[in-house]
């Protein structure tokens, strides 16, 4: 693909109540805002609150470079927030809000045509935690073109997931990326089995009929597994801020180059490399210049420290 491709992040968009601040967040709205930084189209499909937050979560998409055209209103909840602890590893931990905007997603005439129009979809579990939004999701999926690739980011937060939820979520999903710890959830949810985690990631990729799983390891990089073949990644080792939008930075480096044929073994390369960056900046939406980008994906410093 030699365009740009319009890339959806479709589901939460908050604030990440950081020691530090608040920044804008949400692995959908993150994942959007470095797919817009790699070069494609990236597009927020969301909901906020007409509440201050709400007002301020819109200025800040925008001065990300990032429209709002698909950012839905909502005059009876409130926007989104999550409390954010840092570990001593600079791994996050999450305290989400519950019964907000994006839980009461909409389907509209906008967003019909947005799916239709889409490259690639990017959705998780998180968002589909109310029936509300689940339904507007699966919609929204349903209604893409048969041609447009589908990333089912998982997250799995807290306890907001079933097991009929994300079935039906990798059912819908062309790639699915997980995380270490999320495997072992799985593992035990779907039975996969045991062994290595190339093994239970390729139980998961027959089992659901995907393209492609990915599963990051933090410090110890990721693996990635198709149907004939699977790459593994040591990672790169850098001086950790926090590691907020990490893993949405991956995806979206992950998607940009899957869809222009890069090899696995590339792909890994370049998302570690995006990753690893974003894990030594604070917060998970960090301003980058192209030049910045071409310097990032070219080479990751060993500065020290762990991601």
């Amino acid at each position: 693909m030699a365009e740009p491709a319009l890339v959806i992040g479709l589901g939460e968009v908050l604030w990440d109540m950081l020691p530090s601040g608040k920044v804008l967040g949400g692995a959908p709205a993150n994942f959007a805002y470095m797919a817009n930084v790699l070069g494609d189209k990236g597009i927020i499909a969301s909901r906020v609150g007409t509440d201050s937050l709400g007002v301020e979560a819109c200025t800040a998409i925008q001065d990300l470079g990032l429209d709002i055209l698909y950012i839905q209103r909502d005059e009876a909840h409130d926007t989104g927030a999550a409390k954010v602890t840092i570990d001593s590893s600079g791994q996050p931990n999450f305290t989400i809000e519950q019964a907000v905007a994006w839980d009461y997603l909409q389907w509209s005439p906008e967003w019909e045509e947005l799916s239709a129009r889409a490259d690639v979809i990017c959705f998780g579990s998180l968002a589909q935690r109310s029936p509300v939004s689940a339904a507007t999701i699966d919609r929204f999926l349903a209604n893409t073109r048969e041609d447009a690739l589908r990333v089912f980011d998982a997250n799995l937060r807290q306890s907001f997931y079933t097991r009929d939820a994300l079935c039906q979520s990798f059912q819908n999903a062309d790639i699915v990326k997980i995380n270490d710890i999320e495997l072992l959830q799985l593992s035990r949810l779907f039975n996969l089995g045991t062994g290595s985690n190339e093994s239970l990631a390729r139980t998961l990729l027959e089992d659901f009929d995907l393209k492609l799983v990915c599963l990051t390891r933090g410090a110890r990089g990721s693996l990635l597994v198709s149907k004939n073949q699977a790459a593994e990644h040591p990672g790169f080792r850098v001086k950790v801020a926090d590691a907020v939008g990490a893993g949405d930075a991956f995806t979206a480096c992950l998607v940009h180059h899957y869809i222009r044929g890069y090899s696995l073994q590339e792909i890994s390369d370049f998302a570690n490399r995006f990753a690893s960056w974003v894990a030594t900046q604070t917060g998970a939406t960090p301003p980058v210049s192209s030049g910045q980008l071409r310097q990032i994906l070219a080479t990751v410093p060993d500065i020290g420290g762990e991601r």
